[in-house]
């Protein structure tokens, strides 16, 4: 029976190392143990070149190599012979086997010696099944679970959404039914400094928005900074790759705990992009070993840009009220209902750290940052006033709300702040109030106090 290279993708996860063997010149042989194998197409297969000098020594003499891969699953073992075709330093494959070694290989002072240094390109001259003393089950092959036509009706209900929150709702409820992937997340650009924080998550006991994670730091941190697809199918081998530091309980009161599985066995994640900025990244995990495939990884990637389209819209303002020239003028046009409220007249306490804009509400911490500023202006514009509705062009314009620049993504900011306030049934919410308009509703008087 004649073996495909695309027959192999199990055994180019990286679950059980692969074994490159090449002989020198007086014909002595050498083995080296490799990281990952990574498929190419259906000719060629790419090798981590780290620190492997023999092994390299003896193909540029020989011109040949045999590779031993192994189905994670199964256990089949296969020889693969190969010749070297090109070695790569930079460009998409180098860019991806170099994420996927510095997601595998974790945190662990390994520092440059795990360091890619390139990405060799062989073309496939031979595979032959090493021959077994059994015959073992056949596994469930994962990737029978991605139906195309499912990820397409996804892809379009989601692009049919009218908002950035119902999408981002729907991407997470689609996963769990039509792909069965239960436990997943979705992350946007903070745009105070180097992170990520949590907008949307699906399937962990409580939903984390407003948790952070640094670019560079775990797989959704990798993503994130190099913007490609990051997939491991198997965390039990060797050391614990993390999601991302962070992972777990908070650790200090103003630390909102990121959502995860305690003892996850596959994660993959995706980057959300449009018009060449980062809008996000789509992160997935499962208790299962093998759980997602490369076809996962391609499913993912397609629901991936209608969210990504979708954040940037939203960044863009959208539908956002035009028209006014001046923030006083924005102001004028909206209308002035009375204050809303959710539980009763009660008063609560609302604590702002201005050091660091950290806003707490009753003693509990909600929030920090431009978040935390969005609330106070809110909030002190309706104990001066009575307002309670507002124009987002007025809101971007205020001066105490301090804006990184002026293409900062206010509407996923106050989407990330309105499902932050529903997550701690707080007694203040902010609702979406037509276009271009949000709303303020309270719970009870809100009692101001603020902290140098």
């Amino acid at each position: 029976m004649t073996v495909r290279l695309a027959d192999l993708r199990a055994c180019f996860e990286g679950v059980i190392p692969s074994i490159v063997a090449t002989v020198d010149g007086e014909g002595m042989p050498n083995v080296s143990y490799l990281s990952q194998v990574h498929f190419v197409d259906d000719a060629h297969v790419a090798l981590t070149n780290q620190f492997f000098s023999k092994t390299a020594a003896n193909i540029a003499l020989r011109c040949a190599a045999t590779l031993m891969v192994v189905d994670g699953r199964s256990g089949d073992q296969f020889l693969i012979d190969i010749a070297p075709v090109r070695r790569e330093n930079a460009g998409p494959l180098f860019e991806r086997m170099s994420i996927q070694l510095a997601a595998t290989s974790g945190h662990g002072g390994w520092g440059e010696v795990m360091k890619l240094r390139s990405a060799d390109i062989y073309r496939v001259e031979a595979i032959r099944a090493v021959p077994s003393p059994g015959v073992a089950a056949a596994p469930t092959d994962p990737a029978g679970r991605v139906k195309l036509e499912a990820v397409a009706l996804l892809a379009a209900a989601i692009g049919a959404e009218p908002d950035a929150g119902a999408m981002l709702d729907r991407a997470l409820e689609g996963l769990a039914t039509d792909l069965g992937i239960r436990h997943s997340m979705v992350l946007v650009p903070a745009g105070e400094g180097r992170r990520l924080v949590t907008l949307a998550s699906r399937g962990y006991p409580a939903r984390g928005v407003g948790s952070e994670v640094a670019l560079g730091e775990g797989v959704i941190g990798l993503v994130g900074e190099w913007r490609v697809p990051v997939r491991i199918s198997d965390m039990s081998r060797g050391r614990r790759y993390a999601a991302a530091a962070g992972a777990g309980p908070a650790g200090s009161e103003r630390e909102i705990a990121l959502p995860g599985l305690a003892a996850p066995q596959s994660q993959i994640a995706v980057p959300l992009v449009a018009q060449g900025r980062l809008t996000g990244v789509l992160f997935a995990e499962s208790p299962e070993r093998f759980a997602f495939c490369h076809e996962h990884e391609a499913a993912l990637s397609l629901i991936a840009l209608p969210l990504a389209a979708g954040l940037r819209m939203n960044a863009l303002g959208a539908g956002e009220a035009t028209g006014a020239a001046t923030p006083e003028a924005a102001m004028a046009e909206a209308p002035q209902p009375v204050a809303a409220t959710l539980t009763g007249g009660v008063p609560f306490l609302v604590r702002h750290h201005r050091f660091d804009d950290a806003v707490f509400i009753g003693g509990d911490y909600l929030i920090r940052g431009v978040a935390g500023r969005l609330v106070m202006l809110m909030l002190r514009d309706y104990l001066a006033t009575g307002r309670t509705e507002f124009a987002n062009q007025q809101i971007r314009r205020a001066p105490e709300l301090r804006l990184p620049d002026l293409k900062d993504n206010l509407e996923t900011r106050l989407l990330l702040l309105r499902r932050r306030l529903e997550e701690k049934d707080a007694p203040l919410r902010i609702h979406p109030a037509g276009r271009g308009r949000v709303r303020l509703e309270l719970g009870g008087t809100p009692l101001v106090e603020s902290v140098p």
